[in-house]
């Protein structure tokens, strides 16, 4: 059986030839991302397999279709950038990895918060240049500081059960309550609430229609003057707009994220040579108070090793003519 992947990096091509023993799958790797003008590519392959920034929109769909493209292999927990509508209307299956390692997205969003905290990134380049003086690094205490979480899947608990350590309060918002959250200590609250009580708000949700754009201009308002936002779950939850303008005025103090909502054209790519078009995104690297890292969250051995056993248990379910375990409707 024949795997086109999409997207393909180094570290994509090592973990899945070496996951891929048992199978004995035919894979070929294609460095560029799925769109409407790769999809052609896919021909005479039954299986795809696609990362966070290839785009199953309509057109690809249809050309995928077209193709003979039967199956499209996420590897990834998101999903957001397949429409599955269309999808389901081709017959095209889609299937992900819903949980390789909640604890490489929890860890770094904890990273994240204690480096923009304590400004060990800043405190790193001073020493190296011989500069030891300790103004403007002034950082607080992470005990005793309430902390909101929105989004309670696995991702979310790991982070809850991290922050706990630290002594932390912890709340919580979701749609759907967990008697395993509440155990933990964890209190679930309405989004009103979280944002007028957290002095640091960490997104963990999917990106949905209804999450799109969750921070806004209205919901930053309701905020604690001078809050850490922290993104490491899509781009898209945020506007972008909205949050700068707040940095501008101290509403929020501290931003932390590891994801963007135009990162298709910048994350994972070495552009060090080149210069940035997207004046958004240089606006906000221009801010002493933000942190930004590519992507990375989820990279991690353990991650990745987990993410190739099971999207190639998906693709060996779908060709074995079993239950799709792991399928997206």
């Amino acid at each position: 059986m024949k795997i086109l992947f999409f997207s393909v990096k180094p570290y994509d091509r090592e973990f899945f030839i070496r996951q891929n023993k048992p199978y004995g799958f035919q894979l070929d790797f294609f460095d560029e991302p799925l769109n409407h003008n790769t999809a052609v590519l896919a021909k005479g392959y039954e299986a795809i397999c696609i990362f966070v920034n290839d785009s199953a929109d309509p057109e690809t769909l249809n050309l995928l279709a077209q193709q003979g493209v039967k199956l499209i292999a996420l590897r990834c927990a998101g999903y957001n950038n397949v429409d599955l509508t269309k999808a389901n209307e081709l017959g095209i299956k889609v299937v992900r990895v819903p949980a390789y390692s909640p604890y490489s997205v929890a860890e770094h969003t904890v990273a994240l918060i204690l480096t923009i905290n304590r400004k060990t990134h800043r405190a790193y380049n001073r020493v190296r240049e011989g500069n030891f003086a300790l103004n403007g690094l002034m950082g607080f205490d992470l005990k005793g500081k309430t902390v909101g979480l929105i989004g309670l899947g696995k991702i979310g608990i790991a982070t809850s059960r991290i922050l706990l350590g630290f002594g932390c309060r912890v709340l919580g918002f979701d749609v759907e309550k967990s008697d395993e959250v509440e155990k933990l200590g964890v209190e679930y609250c309405e989004l009103d609430e979280l944002y007028a009580q957290s002095d640091i708000i960490s997104l963990h949700c999917p990106l949905t229609p209804q999450t799109h754009h969750i921070i806004n201009g209205n919901s930053i308002e309701k905020m604690k003057q001078g809050v850490m936002l922290i993104n490491t779950s899509r781009g898209a939850l945020v506007d972008t707009q909205a949050v700068i303008q707040a940095l501008k005025s101290g509403q929020i103090k501290y931003l932390g994220i590891d994801v963007y909502e135009e990162e298709a054209d910048l994350f994972f790519e070495d552009l060090s040579d080149k210069v940035i078009q997207d004046d958004v995104f240089m606006r906000l690297l221009s801010f002493n108070n933000v942190l930004i890292t590519g992507h990375q969250a989820f990279f991690t051995e353990d991650a990745m090793l987990e993410i190739s056993k099971f999207t190639l248990s998906n693709i060996s379910s779908y060709f074995k003519g079993g239950e799709l375990e792991n399928e997206v409707n």
